[in-house]
């Protein structure tokens, strides 16, 4: 299948092409030329997750990968479950935190490690050499230790993250800033959206992007959201075994740079039976906004308790935007609530008292469910991330002490190796240009 830049749609791209070089020009995003349309719907649902996966992105990776190498992929990268948790007759939260890093991205990152790392090798046979690729992305908190975990140790392949210094939970920082290698992180003098902006200004600069073989492993990158396509179907998958209507069911997503929602919309796309999506934001609420005006006018970011989703100018939402005004899905699918700090601390508190202990971004997500949601409607909230990943907040909000998972234990008294950066891209060129392989 062919990829084309919504910025400018004569620059068509293969999917590994799209993998490899993330943005396309003027920072343009890469967008499938067709949306398959899947329609043995039931048949997909009654199968394993992986089997299912394969199915599901087969047609997005014609051409690049065989049905064999996919699945080794689907196979290596999806080792760990999505689970969907009651929490009441008509809610129910799909936990995506059972990952090697506790959170909903290692399902994108780790596709996308496994997919690069085979159309890096499939470049070397081709041509006798091994060209070195640097990975740059910006997180606002989870989408660092995803990337980090997801290729850490593979040769050739530099990672580069940049995050907002002081401006995640300590133990978010921890399972990314101490694994070195070829991991490198960056604490940005800014907020997340300065960090995006790098990111965003180095692929502009194509001497440096040439230089040292840029790529992205943010959700612009069109792997990592084909992976996130996948859990929705298992959710559904899931909710089918118990319900037999399946024509009310609503997701409520907690939204921050917008990728969930761009592979929710994918999914439905596609023929997975998903009425409508709720994109629940904390208070920087740009698209909730701009849904009700029209009007597209971005503040400053607020930094908060659910701080992955602290975005103010979502790099996802022209996709979005896309599939919404090009009839891909019914414009009316998509609405937008913001939900504020007290809201989120209250929640938490509600979601204990119903026997669940949730952390500030998938209350969030209940939160607007509550306020959205119309009888009849079941509705599903992601989980996103452990709630030891915020454990100060959790613990500071229920009064209780939490515990802490392996994969936190072991990162917890590890040493921070970051380099601070004044949110400058002068002075990122130069670091990314001196630390070269």
């Amino acid at each position: 299948m062919k990829y084309y830049n919504l910025k400018e749609n004569s620059e068509q791209v293969t999917f590994a092409q799209a993998v490899k070089q993330g943005l396309g020009k003027n920072q343009g995003l890469f967008f499938p030329e067709s949306m398959p349309k899947l329609d043995n719907i039931d048949e997909l649902l009654a199968m394993p997750l992986v089997e299912r996966s394969v199915k599901i992105l087969q047609p997005f990776v014609k051409g690049d990968l065989t049905k064999k190498e996919l699945t080794d992929i689907i196979t290596d990268a999806f080792n760990f479950p999505a689970l969907l948790q009651p929490i009441s007759p008509e809610r129910a939260i799909l936990e995506l935190f059972h990952g090697p890093t506790l959170a909903f991205k290692d399902f994108g990152a780790r596709f996308m490690a496994k997919c690069l790392q085979a159309f890096v090798a499939k470049d070397a046979k081709a041509s006798g050499e091994t060209k070195p690729l640097t990975i740059l992305t910006a997180t606002s908190g989870d989408t660092g230790a995803a990337v980090a975990h997801a290729f850490h140790g593979i040769d050739n392949i530099r990672v580069v993250i940049m995050y907002p210094k002081g401006k995640i939970s300590l133990l978010q920082e921890k399972m990314f800033t101490t694994l070195g290698g070829n991991i490198e992180t960056l604490a940005v003098e800014g907020d997340f959206d300065d960090c995006q902006s790098l990111v965003k200004q180095s692929f502009d600069d194509r001497e440096l992007a040439n230089t040292i073989g840029l790529n992205s492993a943010n959700s612009i990158n069109i792997s990592r959201l084909l992976a996130q396509v996948c859990y929705y179907f298992e959710a559904v998958a899931q909710l089918s075994r118990a319900k037999s209507d399946l024509s009310n069911i609503v997701f409520s997503i907690p939204s921050g740079n917008f990728g969930n929602l761009t592979a929710g919309l994918f999914a439905k796309a596609m023929g997975l039976p998903i009425k409508r999506f709720i994109a629940a934001t904390n208070a920087n609420d740009t698209v909730p906004r701009y849904l009700e005006t029209g009007q597209w006018t971005p503040n400053t970011t607020v930094a908060t308790i659910s701080n992955a989703m602290d975005v103010s100018n979502p790099n996802n939402w022209p996709r979005v935007e896309h599939m919404l005004k090009s009839g891909i899905v019914e414009e009316g699918c998509v609405s937008s609530v913001s939900i504020d700090e007290e809201q989120t601390q209250s929640t938490v508190i509600q979601l204990s008292k119903l026997g669940y202990i949730s952390e500030p971004h998938a209350a969030v997500a209940y939160k607007a469910l509550q306020y959205s949601a119309t009888e009849g409607e079941f509705g599903v909230f992601l989980g996103t991330a452990h709630p030891a990943k915020f454990k100060e907040v959790v613990e500071s909000i229920l009064g209780q002490p939490l515990g802490l998972p392996k994969e936190l234990a072991d990162c917890a008294g590890e040493p921070i190796l970051s380099k601070d950066l004044a949110a400058n891209f002068s002075d990122l060129r130069s670091y990314l240009l001196s630390e070269a392989i």
